[in-house]
């Protein structure tokens, strides 16, 4: 198992850990989410009940074993699940894809194009649909790339990795700009997410000899600050 810690920005480095809870001596540690904090600490305020609008209260229904926001009419508990982004990681010949946000968070940073799976829909729609919006981008073969999990803000990235088709982007309604980046080129200081830094960090790996696994990792810290990434797989 491997720990990956970057201390703000730039290419990850690789360290030896013992477990995702103990490291070996003088390597980094890891910062996890306790498992004994409640749920509702972790989703969206809620007030009022979609039911019947009357207000809801944070307790252990039944059967549980975590908060959640109940009804104190109806009682209907009104679950907060983590939510699932999907985006791919597209290459034309040693080149990456990146764009630049034009919305927040992160205005005018560099990332990945990704975003929130909508329903009715695949984990591979949901990356190819988020290429064309935010780059007029398409690719005919992508392939699970790696599952990213983000325990601070319930979030889980299901990464896709593909050929850009024909090599051919062009600004999105999203996107202030985008580009084709050779790996000495990548902005590594401007990087929107956590997520991004791991995500390229795990490809250009994979291209000099690493591992060709689908990766599985744990990513704890800020945008913009420290963050760790524990790799599991």
């Amino acid at each position: 198992m491997q720990l990956s810690e970057i201390s703000c920005c730039g290419p990850i480095t690789i360290a030896t850990v013992i477990s995702p809870y103990q490291s070996n001596s003088g390597s980094p540690t890891l910062s996890l989410v306790q498992n004994n904090q409640t749920y509702p600490q972790r989703g969206n305020r809620l007030n009022f009940c979609s039911e019947c609008s009357q207000p809801v209260t944070v307790k252990i229904p039944e059967g549980d074993n975590r908060e959640r926001f109940v009804c104190v009419s109806c009682e209907t508990i009104h679950y907060q699940n983590p939510k699932i982004v999907a985006g791919c990681l597209l290459v034309w010949q040693s080149k990456v894809l990146l764009c630049k946000r034009a919305i927040e968070p992160r205005y005018g940073y560099w990332t990945l194009p990704a975003g929130f799976m909508e329903n009715g829909e695949s984990t591979m729609e949901g990356a190819a649909r988020e290429a064309v919006e935010e780059a007029n981008a398409y690719s005919d073969d992508l392939r699970l790339f790696g599952i990213f999990n983000l325990p601070r803000i319930s979030q889980v990235y299901i990464m896709f990795r593909g050929t850009l088709k024909d090599g051919s982007t062009s600004v999105g309604e999203e996107s202030l700009e985008v580009g084709l980046f050779e790996q000495d080129e990548i902005p590594w200081d401007d990087l929107a997410f956590p997520i991004v830094s791991a995500g390229l960090t795990r490809h250009y790996e994979s291209l000099n000899g690493g591992t060709s696994a689908v990766g599985l990792a744990d990513i704890s810290g800020r945008p913009g600050g420290g963050f760790s990434v524990n790799w599991l797989e």
